[in-house]
């Protein structure tokens, strides 16, 4: 509590956070609704149990070797803005600033308004279970930016709150995933996909001989691809622990390790629930779940109608809380890029009373809010798997291109498995994203077209910024 009030006084940032902490903002920030919705189109796009769970599983490793490699850069610059920071300082402010505008523009506020219309959707769900009436698009959308402003307010109290928030919710979410692996276990149905004579069943194999065939396992490759975007935004956010580094303890050790604890708590959960869905559901019944609500199919399977309202409640309980969890970590990536003069210097300030960067947590949420209104949130979220790839793929790049260039530079961690786990993640990374520039062109390209349009907004920002020294973020490259 002494170094909370120190921190206040001293306007800087306060070592607040635990590694349990810090794991719950991974984890809360993963954890949001992709996970309830994305399967249906995953056994829509692959066809049989088999290459479902393998879709999942892909996703799951590739998250994993990130978070791994991530270490070693976390242990470097245990500073405000983390990935930010870490691509500015391998390539120049150019690329920091251009993953820090897509991030702001399209990738962090686009996810806080989706989630916060999905938590307003569920629940109207509640509302009609409750008192038969509903409230429509406009009522959605009023509901969605009134839980942004409230969660917003929370957070410019302190990061006492914040973080108080995230825990309980994270851990609410946490035990929903396992009550609904239990469930689903428990419950499981002889017609279930997971018990199906031919789990790889469908193009992989010959309908001839029923055995592999070389073209039908081309033919899977890009539906295995195009499939993964859905769950590599269910699995994504796994990086915003490094944006609150400033406000970690012993962050050189504990911001990496949230990483990995954190995204593999999730990324077993995630298995497990996708178990559960082909313990008690046929592909074809997942394929075609009503509005993706694959959970809603499997509750109703298990306890009926009224398992929606149960399904219901879970999601309100995970979109409040991954809302929560993105509002506080993103905010302090527009804080370090307002601390570099590539962004409104207001922003770049902490309240002398909470000690959080409040001004960027106010920008952040009414631009969240503009995209509600607008309701251009899910085309924009649709863009940006790719860039968020790309810049994966830069960061985990930058760890070669540091050891080039600051071969003497401290390092208390070092990538696991360097170099292969590195160019393994990059390998896969750039393999998924030629197959989406190929077979999801309308996807990509604008996607590129947001991160293009970054290089001009950069150079009016250099040219009317002024820089500042942060005692308490990044600082200057």
């Amino acid at each position: 509590m002494n170094d909370i009030a120190s921190g206040k006084e001293q306007g800087t940032f306060v070592r607040g956070l635990g590694i349990f902490d810090a794991s719950t903002i991974v984890a809360g920030g993963m954890i949001g609704s992709g996970i309830f919705i994305v399967s249906q189109d995953v056994a829509a796009r692959v066809g049989s149990p088999g290459w479902f769970l393998v879709v999942w599983a892909i996703t799951g490793v590739m998250t994993i070797l990130a978070a791994l490699s991530y270490f070693e850069l976390a242990a470097m610059f245990p500073h405000a803005g983390g990935q930010y920071v870490y691509l500015r300082e391998s390539f120049g402010p150019l690329w920091g600033f251009l993953y820090g505008w897509t991030l702001f523009l399209v990738i962090q506020t686009g996810s806080i308004a989706a989630v916060s219309v999905a938590f307003a959707k569920y629940l109207g769900i509640v509302v009609a279970a409750a008192a038969d009436r509903s409230y429509g698009v406009v009522g959605e959308r009023a509901i969605a930016i009134v839980l942004i402003g409230l969660l917003t307010a929370v957070n410019c109290i302190g990061l006492g709150p914040g973080k108080w928030v995230q825990n309980v919710f994270t851990a609410l979410k946490v035990l929903t995933l396992l009550a609904i692996v239990a469930v689903g276990f428990a419950a499981a149905q002889p017609d279930g996909a997971l018990f199906a004579a031919g789990p790889f069943d469908g193009r992989a194999l010959d309908p001839g001989t029923g055995r592999w065939s070389a073209l039908g396992l081309i033919e899977m490759v890009p539906a295995v691809g195009v499939a993964m975007v859905g769950t590599l935004f269910a699995s994504d956010a796994w990086n915003n622990a490094t944006f609150v580094a400033a406000e970690v303890r012993n962050p050189r050790r504990n911001v990496g390790l949230s990483l990995i604890l954190g995204a593999g708590v999730v990324i077993t959960l995630y298995l497990l629930v996708n178990v559960a869905y082909l313990a008690t559901l046929p592909v074809d019944r997942i394929a075609t779940a009503e509005n993706q609500r694959v959970t809603g199919e499997m509750a109703r399977v298990v306890l009926g109608r009224g398992g929606e309202v149960v399904l219901a409640v879970a999601v309100l309980v995970s979109t409040f809380g991954c809302d929560n969890g993105m509002i506080l970590s993103g905010a302090r990536l527009v804080y370090a890029m307002a601390r570099d003069g590539l962004f409104f210097r207001s922003a770049g300030g902490l309240g002398r009373r909470s000690g959080v960067p409040v001004t960027a947590l106010v920008i952040q949420g009414v631009w969240s809010a503009v995209l509600v209104m607008t309701g251009s949130y899910s085309d924009l979220l649709d863009y940006v798997i790719f860039t968020a790839l790309l810049f994966y793929v830069l960061t985990l790049a930058g760890i070669f291109v540091l050891r080039r260039k600051r071969p003497d530079a401290e390092r208390p961690y070092r990538a696991w498995g360097y170099p292969f786990v590195p160019i393994v993640y990059m390998a896969a990374a750039v393999f998924i994203m030629i197959v989406l520039l190929v077979y999801k062109p309308l996807y990509t390209w604008p996607g590129l077209g947001i991160v293009v349009l970054g290089v001009p907004v950069f150079f009016v920002w250099r040219a009317f910024g002024r820089r500042r020294k942060d005692p308490g973020g990044p600082g200057p490259a």
